[in-house]
């Protein structure tokens, strides 16, 4: 069984629409794939109206969080999208987003950089419009070679000189309205350091504390040396661990199955999960 549990459509900022990316999962040869869009779930009914035979769709969303200064993003799996908590502070995120990327196209402006709002508004389409697609009009420009260029202090990264903060959950708070909503949370990529600072181990302990279900251990931001820490870590704390990859479509240069989740794990978060269930495939439309 292959399973592939954190993917992005365009209904965030993936560039294969969520009815190609449930095909194209099948055809890499997952037997499950997490559809886990930023902030939204929009893309869900249509990647269940295309799911092929075969395939098992996990409903979710990475929840943009902060906690003490630093970003991170949480992963949560199978909860109500209609349980009104949960989908008021998404809806809180979603708006957030084009004011921010207007205010990083305004600092890009100012430090000599010739991209306008229309170039970002292009390139996200129906998308929730966030940082990718401000780098993607980076690379568009010439001024980075690729999306992962942009994320540096120079432009985009946490602190970066044309960053913009937006309105982000309080990690916590986040695991609290995902199990309201009888949701599964996983702290995604937590020892990501090339995106930029992390959370402290201690930081993690805490969450757990709260109730956070599992961490992503591997994935493409991880080293062996970071998957084998946090596997000691997870075993420590209790806590389920995952593997995915963080699939963009061409805005990245993972591959779907990249990295998958064990069988056992993945069913575990099937018996915690109350608020959906996964779906399964009968043949969707091509």
């Amino acid at each position: 069984m292959r399973i592939d549990l954190h993917t992005h459509s365009t209904a965030s900022d993936g560039t294969d629409t969520p009815a190609e990316l449930v095909r194209n999962a099948a055809a890499a040869g997952l037997d499950v794939v997490a559809l886990t869009d930023h902030d939204t779930t929009r893309g869900h009914a249509e990647a269940i109206a295309a799911l092929p035979e075969g395939l098992t769709l996990v409903t979710g969303a990475e929840l943009s969080c902060r906690l003490d200064g630093i970003g991170l993003h949480m992963l949560a799996y199978l909860f109500d999208p209609e349980e009104p908590e949960l989908l008021a502070e998404r809806e809180l995120v979603r708006d957030d987003r084009v004011p921010r990327a207007q205010g990083m196209v305004a600092k890009l402006q100012e430090l000599g950089v010739p991209v306008t709002w229309e170039q970002v508004a292009r390139i996200a389409g129906d998308g929730s419009v966030g940082r990718p697609h401000v780098a993607e009009a980076l690379v568009e420009l010439g001024v980075v070679p690729d999306v992962s260029g942009a994320f540096t202090p120079e432009w985009l990264s946490d602190g970066g000189r044309a960053y913009v903060g937006k309105h982000e959950l309080d990690p916590v708070e986040a695991i609290r309205l995902v199990k309201a909503a009888g949701g599964v949370t996983v702290f995604a990529h937590p020892a990501a350091v090339k995106r930029g600072q992390v959370v402290p181990e201690s930081a993690i302990a805490r969450l757990a504390e709260a109730g956070l279900d599992g961490i992503e251990v591997d994935h493409m931001d991880h080293d062996e040396a970071t998957r084998a820490r946090l596997r000691g870590l997870a075993k420590e704390l209790g806590l389920l661990t995952t593997g995915s990859s963080d699939y963009h479509g061409s805005r990245k240069t993972c591959r779907l199955g990249e990295y998958t989740t064990d069988p056992e794990i993945y069913g575990e978060i099937t018996r915690r999960a109350a608020g959906a269930f996964p779906v399964p495939g009968a043949g969707g439309a091509v």
